[in-house]
């Protein structure tokens, strides 16, 4: 756990920093780093939609999975009673800051792969990786949203020792093939954050949140089957 700590703390110092520019910070820069991480959103999804479809084993599984996921997070309304949350502590748009916060440092390759990486082989070169580029993410999300994003550093502790906690005794059931398809969703929900960020289209991101946890068990089903 050595790595999450680090990454916690790297999202903590961040998003301190960055709310100190916010106090000072005019419209226009408020709207340019508005439009920097919406970019930055739209280019992260991109880049592992493109870099892991190539190999996904079931060109379908990701379909299913959001598809799937999407109903169930709908059923659960999870979008909107995470939102209803924030806004009981805080006015503005820390909602929309904090789920893409949330996105960006849970659902990526560094993120879930780092956790894996610590338990099975005591390697923390990942998760050291991604705590430095999350400390420098918070900066920009706290100067635009606040220091309310420092409140992803929990979902951040609590995804990665989940999955640390995981990759103990599943140790032999992990597989690329599982984390190719994580990783296919996860850009997929990430450019749709960047799309919400840049006013092009709002979609209710954090319902589709369940299609990660449909991933493993449609992979078992697909291979009992095959």
């Amino acid at each position: 756990m050595i790595g999450t700590i680090f990454n916690v703390i790297m999202i903590l110092v961040g998003s301190t920093i960055g709310s100190l520019f916010k106090k000072g910070i005019k419209k226009e820069y408020h709207d340019v780093l508005m439009t920097a991480m919406g970019l930055v959103a739209l280019s992260i999804g991109v880049n592992a939609i493109v870099q892991y479809m190539p190999t996904s084993t079931y060109p379908v599984l990701f379909i299913v999975s959001l598809a799937l996921g999407g109903v169930i997070g709908q059923m659960l309304n999870l979008e909107d009673k995470f939102n209803s949350a924030v806004s009981k502590y805080s006015k503005g748009d820390l909602a929309q800051g904090l789920s893409t916060a949330i996105l960006l440092y849970c659902i990526g390759t560094l993120s879930i792969l780092g956790p894996v990486e610590a338990a099975v082989n005591q390697n923390y070169t990942y998760l050291i990786t991604n705590g430095i580029l999350d400390g420098i993410t918070s900066i920009v999300l706290a100067s635009t949203f606040g220091f309310g994003i420092a409140l992803s550093a929990v979902a951040v502790f609590l995804w990665q020792g989940a999955i640390y906690v995981m990759a103990l005794f599943m140790e032999n059931a992990i597989n690329t093939d599982i984390m190719n398809e994580v990783n296919i969703i996860s850009g997929i929900l990430i450019l749709m954050s960047g799309l919400g960020i840049l006013n092009i289209k709002a979609f209710k991101t954090m319902n589709y949140l369940p299609a990660l946890a449909i991933v493993p068990v449609m992979f078992v089903i697909f291979r009992f089957f095959s």
